[in-house]
């Protein structure tokens, strides 16, 4: 399988990219997307590492693994391709989002791209999955590579905002260097979570940017 990756990430990840283990899931992956269908189309396993590049890097968040229905996931994680209706998880997200920023903002797609496009590193732990499956994948070992990932961008780069939305993303986000880094942690904005009161009210879009200001970064337009 073809590794399309931008080249700053390409030089970041030159190492991980050379493990056994990840030419074993390249491999892997091969045969899945010619025995199954998978999601995202092959082209865009990587389109989250294309679309914000290492450089331009400024905020992460963490998911888990692709939207499994057809034509949904697009490579970022939280957010599906321009025609397909709205996700609950990212309609909360867009809810919370308007209440933090009292704003009036209308979405008619979860396409996430012009958040990606600003520097938001929208990354699941795991790059693919079967159809109509999820965490079909989670067996392959993307988390390796994932985590990887996470401990280049902390390693590496200094005043990212990490923000980790569930329990999962707290354990994946667990040896961030938060001497160097801003982390944001709240519930997920899932339905059962955000019903709960543990998602909706964590301002953390605003917080984002009070961060990145105070850092003398550009701020994301998240609207």
């Amino acid at each position: 399988m073809k590794i399309n990756l931008s080249p700053d990430w390409e030089t970041v990840l030159k190492d991980e990219n050379q493990k056994t283990y990840f030419s074993e899931l390249m491999k892997t992956l091969e045969i899945e997307y010619q025995t199954h269908t998978c999601y995202p189309p092959e082209e865009l396993i990587f389109s989250a590492f294309n679309t914000c590049t290492f450089q331009n890097l400024k905020v992460v968040i963490i998911g888990q693994d692709p939207y499994h229905g057809e034509g949904e996931a697009n490579g970022l994680s939280f957010s599906v391709n321009d025609s397909v209706k709205i996700p609950p998880s990212l309609r909360n997200i867009y809810r919370e989002l308007n209440d933090d920023l009292d704003s009036i903002f209308m979405p008619t797609s979860g396409n996430l791209e012009k958040w990606a496009k600003q520097g938001v590193l929208l990354l699941n732990a795991s790059l693919t999955v079967r159809k109509d499956s999820p965490n079909s994948h989670k067996h392959l070992k993307w988390n390796l590579f994932t985590d990887a990932v996470i401990q280049a961008i902390s390693d590496q780069k200094e005043n990212v905002v990490f923000l980790l939305w569930g329990s999962f993303a707290h354990k994946k986000g667990a040896k961030i260097d938060r001497s160097k880094h801003c982390v944001l942690e709240s519930g997920h904005p899932s339905p059962m979570s955000a019903n709960q009161g543990k998602w909706f009210g964590n301002k953390h879009f605003s917080k984002t940017n009070d961060f990145l200001k105070s850092k003398a970064i550009k701020e994301i337009d998240w609207l």
